[in-house]
């Protein structure tokens, strides 16, 4: 049997206020069927985040697993970029 291919999402961390959850924002640019333009449409997802190490600003890769509680089913995989706080 193959190995379980989990998706992943790239996003930004928009708040870490919970206890090991962090809400990402992912955004994604799609072509308006009529018109043809371009349009970021936006989706918060719920990743959990066991050692509370991600700030707000940061860029993360969540990757889908099993549900830890109603509204969270993903998980922070890796950090691909920090914001610099002066």
């Amino acid at each position: 049997m193959p190995p379980s291919i989990k998706r992943t999402l790239v996003g930004e961390v928009v708040s870490n206020k919970r206890n090991k959850t962090v809400a990402v924002l992912v955004k994604r640019r799609v072509k308006h069927p009529l018109y043809g333009k371009y349009v970021v449409r936006a989706k918060k997802y719920h990743a959990h985040d066991e050692a509370n190490a991600y700030n707000e600003g940061d860029r993360v890769e969540i990757q889908e697993t099993r549900p830890f509680s109603k509204t969270k089913s993903w998980v922070v995989s890796r950090l691909i970029e920090t914001i610099r706080v002066v």
